[in-house]
């Protein structure tokens, strides 16, 4: 009766240190490192070791028994590494000599350092076999047991008689339950923690899939308002492209009609006028026509840019060959300045480059109803800081409308302008410029915009000077 109630004791201390630990690891440990989580729980295997020599039923003045070994058990299973269960087992033998050296003392600490051994091997081989949880507790509480009960025996500090026949019936059908019912009560404790761990990182995870949801949520309301924004920019579009349209085209066939007509009446002055008119009803069509076409080649990535040399003098001749009679009908003047440094030539595709510079000049011109145009070619460097690029910039300034910063990026979006009014009031497709910008990429260079709504606007070309970069 001795035996059992000092063995549910040290079952009982162990349970509970089992409990503190638990919590000691929710509360403190779980915040340091992987190597103090080590280094602690093997600590806490050799004190628990101790307790229970502490708390062990003594025999006589110097032989005490307890269950000092089931944290040896435990740590059979819980460690892989064979080195730490011979440390274990070292560890829990050297504390008995903490309650006295004698011969009792020194058999006692022997047989923990055999079992440490026990155990490392036990433990290898268990591994090796690929044995489940289960299985491995149950080897390990037999095997260690049983050893335990040999070292007694072979060590003689209890006579081997007294030991096998009246104390070893009785000690080791209760070590091998109590074993059994700690280390299952230790199971049910892990299994909790894994449980409780798995809840905070379901938590965890839920909670970072909200917040992906959240953004996900975000994204979709945007790209929702852009798509309607979108689509309402595409409709202003539509309408505005079928009176553009039915413009030249109205002009084309009406005048077409009168001509057909052979009335005797009219003169060859208004026929030759008639023909102007259709003529320019016939450019204002195909420039609206190769404003689409563009957009659509290079959305589709098959414009072609053919790089040649091309003579910088002769920009001012054709800006002036375009915009001279725009600049005399609307009373705004128009000037065209040149660096003096600028090389003759440049490595680029001139009709492109026209393209773009016709674009800009037309809108400087549609959008400035007094004052000034300005075409202004010089070259710099870059305007980021760190490069070293040396760039021809291209100028354009008026002294029109201007554009607000909200507008200044979507302005350069296909079908929009930078109000819905604007196409209605100054007319165009407002394809430009979406199509300057993306010219200007394929040419290696970039278009900057800066503006002030009521004071005018300034667009600068950015191009490559070095063939390479071109």
């Amino acid at each position: 009766m001795g035996f059992l109630k000092i063995f549910l004791s040290n079952t009982a201390v162990l349970i509970t240190v089992a409990y503190l630990a638990n919590l000691f690891y929710k509360y403190v440990l779980s915040r340091t490192s992987s190597s103090v989580k080590y280094i602690s729980s093997v600590l806490l295997i050799i004190f628990c070791g101790w307790l229970s020599m502490f708390f062990g039923y003594q025999v006589h003045d110097a032989v005490i028994f307890d269950l000092r070994y089931i944290p040896l058990i435990i740590a059979t299973v819980a460690y892989s590494e064979p080195l730490i269960l011979i440390v274990i087992g070292a560890g829990i033998g050297l504390s008995r000599l903490t309650f006295g050296v004698n011969e009792a003392a020194i058999a006692g600490t022997l047989n923990l350092v055999i079992l440490g051994f026990v155990a490392a091997a036990l433990s290898y081989w268990m591994r090796h076999k690929s044995f489940g949880l289960l299985k491995q507790g149950l080897i390990s509480i037999l095997v260690i047991n049983i050893f335990n009960s040999i070292n007694i025996t072979l060590l003689g500090v209890i006579p081997y008689r007294i030991y096998i026949f009246d104390i070893m019936p009785v000690t080791l059908p209760l070590s091998l339950v109590l074993s059994l019912i700690f280390s299952l009560i230790l199971r049910d404790f892990q299994l909790e923690r894994n449980r409780l761990v798995q809840i905070k990182y379901s938590n965890v995870l839920l909670s970072a899939q909200a917040d992906e949801l959240h953004k996900a949520k975000m994204v979709l309301e945007e790209r929702a308002r852009d798509l309607m924004l979108s689509s309402q920019y595409k409709t202003d579009f539509l309408a505005n492209m079928s009176h553009e349209l039915r413009t030249p085209l109205n002009g084309i066939i009406n005048f077409a009609q009168l001509i057909s007509e052979h009335d005797s009446t009219r003169t060859k002055e208004e026929l030759i006028e008639y023909g102007d008119i259709i003529y320019q009803s016939g450019q204002d069509l195909l420039t609206i026509i190769n404003d689409i076409l563009d957009l659509s080649k290079v959305e589709a990535g098959k414009l072609e840019i053919v790089n040649e040399e091309m003579n910088i003098s002769e920009i001012p001749q054709i800006a002036f060959m375009h915009f001279e009679m725009t600049s005399k009908k609307d009373a705004v003047e128009f000037e065209v300045k040149m660096d003096e440094h600028l090389p003759l030539t440049f490595y680029t595709d001139p009709v492109r480059v026209q393209q773009i510079l016709r674009n800009l000049l037309s809108n400087a011109f549609k959008f400035t109803h007094s004052g000034k145009v300005t075409l202004d070619i010089r070259t710099e460097d870059g305007p980021d800081p760190g490069d070293l690029q040396e760039w021809i910039i291209f100028s354009v300034k008026d002294t029109g409308i201007g554009i607000s910063e909200s507008q200044q990026q979507s302005i350069f979006e296909a079908f929009q302008q930078a109000d819905g009014s604007i196409n209605r009031k100054y007319g165009g497709t407002g394809l430009g410029l979406s199509i300057s910008r993306d010219l200007s990429r394929l040419l290696g260079g970039f278009i900057r915009l800066e503006s002030e709504l009521g004071v005018g606007s300034c667009f600068k070309l950015y191009l490559p000077l070095s063939q390479e970069d071109a």
